[in-house]
């Protein structure tokens, strides 16, 4: 076949191929932004994202469990156990004791009493960990700090020296 012997020019598949890739380039387009959208907006690379997600996810059930008192329940969240109850022996990093003193509604440790309500106003990923600066009770000021650790998938205290100021990010 020569140059001179080339097919005829098919408008019909150029125009439904040129749909198909319109078509899913904008499929992707949307699943980007949906995905941007669900893990909360963040200001941070799209590869990041997954951990945002997963870590607001874990502190806003780990505080809607601490609002309703069930700190048995949150604690299990705390440490990513919820079957913590069958071997508490192995938890002595950060025992129920010593967790149900620091976030009890009746506990001097706690500087919020009663937490009724949060608001996850910062998150950033620092390191390996997701910091978020977390508002409790509607306090506009005295932001609590916590990281979550997407390997364990446990909550922790950032070290005091790396907080997030909810002051300089939007969210």
């Amino acid at each position: 076949m020569t140059l001179l012997d080339a097919p005829k020019f098919d408008e019909a598949r150029d125009r439904r191929r040129r749909m198909f890739l319109s078509a899913g380039a904008g499929a992707i387009l949307v699943l980007f932004v949906a995905f941007w959208l669900a893990s909360g907006r963040p200001i941070d690379w799209p590869w990041n994202w997954y951990i945002h997600l997963a870590g607001r996810s874990t502190m806003n059930r780990f505080l809607a469990d601490v609002e309703q008192d069930n700190l048995q329940k949150a604690y299990g969240v705390w440490v990513h156990d919820p079957n913590w109850q069958q071997h508490h022996n192995e938890l002595k990093f950060y025992t129920f004791a010593t967790f149900q003193k620091g976030w009890g509604p009746d506990s001097s440790n706690n500087d919020y009493g009663t937490i009724k309500s949060h608001k996850i106003v910062a998150a950033r990923v620092y390191g390996n960990a997701l910091l978020a600066a977390i508002l409790i009770n509607g306090r506009k000021s005295g932001a609590l700090s916590l990281e979550y650790d997407p390997r364990t998938h446990t909550l922790l205290f950032p070290p005091p020296d790396v907080e997030i100021d909810p002051e300089s990010y939007s969210h």
